[in-house]
């Protein structure tokens, strides 16, 4: 065992890549894209090392081109389940005995690897499974998952540096231990980032992992599973269980060892977990951590001295940027009635020249949503708003068209709802549909208070205007909408290291991923206090006869 007391090299955010015409990269993108278009690869559940198939195969396709098999994964059931439980309990001790500074470099060579030969794999993989354009990926994919593999062991250390005071005779100290069992990540479809972080984030703070991937996601997660071959993770500390939820999460719930759940998805599925964790509390070893980012409606409010052109490009790049599928993506709009025409006319000239279809073509700006269940539901709230029974309380002012004859493709659309209670200005869509209620500007006040109350959740929001007095009233009057908060500018594009990013109220626990405030969750702090020369007699001084 080294004496070696470290520090883990200070990080920086990874440079994106711009892919400009004739640039290296996007040739070697555009190389890669087309290499794994033309492959179709198996996928196993993976335990302990090992590869498993179960031959209950699923299939990864393009939701661009939904007939375009890119790949077959084996799924697992409640025997695999109960494997991967098993070898993250056995690989857990070693795991847990290994030197942080070791556990912390398998990190950072995951990013290094990630930054260079695997850079054009996992983008293409993304792009390719995930529907992302070049850019999308290359922030999501590329450069926020870097960033947490570089950022994660640095908060690490100093949650380990922080220690208590001594009194003079002894030496205190705080030893955060892994927690008492396994954690179960589940993970979405829409940011392979966050596929990377949730795994990965208990295991570096010395926990095993059971790991479900959306499994609309499952291709680029087989090449996550790869990135941490290579950097050294060993068998058992990271199990992928790539299934239903049902098949696969229900066994997890009800493994005596859970120890925590790592979860980013949709508030109901969030909530039915926290059920079963309730009704399953008793059969627990200890108390399960659990660690959520969910749904969000988020806003933006903007005031009548907001600047129409900073407004107009926030809504189109905040609502339609990856199809609207963020859970941070500007779902509804309040927008001051005296700005509205020319708002109004810049918005839909802007949705005008999008250019939607398959993001292999770098010119392409919108993929499709993510499959069959995301189309039919988007399409939904579009012809709902169409109908009779909206008339009076919304209307589809642009887009609206609906294609799943190739790919999964559904027109950026704007709603107007004269109902700021209108399911599509309070429900979540997840899909590239914005709903705008146009206030009196007189209303101020009275609509800020609308936007706070009227829908459940409390991620992302932001607000634009050029009136300092004002932005500080709606900053003031939003408190509590948003974990993530911006001003003058789009409610999308956290930055690890830079906005911490969770929310509140059904929007999740608000464990803020890419911060030490989501790494101390992971860990179960013991402290110890060492007496340098204890006593000898058990009488206090105050016990003597006089």
């Amino acid at each position: 065992m080294s004496d070696l007391i470290f520090d883990v090299p200070e990080p920086r955010n990874e440079p994106i890549k711009g892919y400009r015409e004739g640039s290296l990269e996007k040739k070697k993108l555009k190389a890669e894209l087309k290499k794994m278009a033309a492959e179709q690869v198996e996928i196993p559940v993976v335990i302990g090392g090992q590869e498993i198939r179960t031959g209950d195969l699923g299939d990864c396709v393009m939701p661009h081109d939904h007939k375009h098999v890119l790949g077959r994964y084996h799924k697992a059931g409640p025997k695999e389940v109960k494997q991967a439980v098993k070898a993250a309990m056995k690989a857990k001790k070693e795991w847990a005995a290994t030197p942080f500074e070791h556990r912390a470099a398998v990190m950072l060579k995951a990013a290094e690897l990630l930054a260079g030969r695997y850079r054009m794999i996992l983008n293409s993989a993304t792009m390719l499974g995930q529907s992302k354009n070049a850019f999308q990926a290359e922030i999501d994919s590329a450069c926020e998952l870097i960033d947490f593999w570089r950022f994660n062991p640095y908060y690490a250390r100093m949650i380990m540096a922080e220690q208590p005071q001594s009194a003079p005779g002894m030496w205190n100290m705080v030893e955060q231990r892994p927690l008492d069992g396994f954690v179960f990540a589940v993970t979405p479809f829409n940011f392979t980032s966050i596929a990377g972080n949730l795994p990965t984030a208990p295991a570096l703070m010395g926990n095993t992992v059971v790991w479900k991937p959306a499994s609309s996601a499952v291709f680029s997660a087989y090449y996550l599973m790869q990135i941490f071959k290579e950097a050294g993770l060993p068998d058992g500390v990271i199990n992928f269980v790539p299934g239903s939820g049902g098949q696969v999460g229900n066994p997890v719930l009800a493994s005596r060892d859970l120890a925590g759940i790592h979860f980013t998805g949709s508030t109901a599925v969030f909530q039915g977990m926290w059920r079963q964790v309730g009704g399953n509390i008793h059969n627990y070893a200890c108390y399960p951590r659990i660690v959520g980012e969910t749904g969000g409606k988020d806003f933006v409010f903007a005031h009548p001295s907001a600047d129409v052109d900073a407004l107009v490009t926030a809504l189109i790049r905040g609502a339609f940027e990856y199809q609207g599928q963020k859970c941070s993506a500007a779902s509804r709009a309040y927008i001051p009635k005296s700005l509205w025409k020319e708002v109004k006319q810049k918005l839909l000239a802007g949705i005008e020249s999008i250019r939607m279809g398959d993001v292999t073509d770098f010119r392409t700006f919108m993929g499709a949503v993510i499959d069959r269940g995301a189309f039919d539901t988007i399409k939904g709230y579009i012809d709902r708003a169409k109908s009779r029974a909206a008339r009076g309380k919304a209307r589809v002012i642009a887009g609206g068209g609906c294609d799943d004859s190739k790919g999964y493709f559904i027109e950026p659309t704007v709603i107007q709802a004269t109902d700021p209670h209108y399911e599509s200005m309070v429900q979540e869509i997840f899909g590239p549909v914005l709903t705008i209620h146009v206030y009196e500007d007189k209303d101020l006040l009275k609509t800020l208070r609308l936007c706070d109350t009227s829908a459940a959740y409390a991620l992302t929001g932001a607000i634009f205007g050029q009136d300092r007095g004002a932005l500080i009233r709606m900053q003031s009057e939003l408190r509590g909408t948003a974990g993530n908060f911006y001003i003058n500018d789009k409610p999308t594009g956290a930055v690890v290291g830079q906005q911490p990013f969770g929310g509140s109220r059904a929007s999740g626990t608000n464990d803020k991923a890419g911060s030490y405030l989501n790494l101390v969750r992971w860990v179960s702090p013991r402290t110890i206090k060492e007496t340098f020369d204890p006593p000898r007699a058990y009488p206090y001084p105050y016990m003597s006869h006089r």
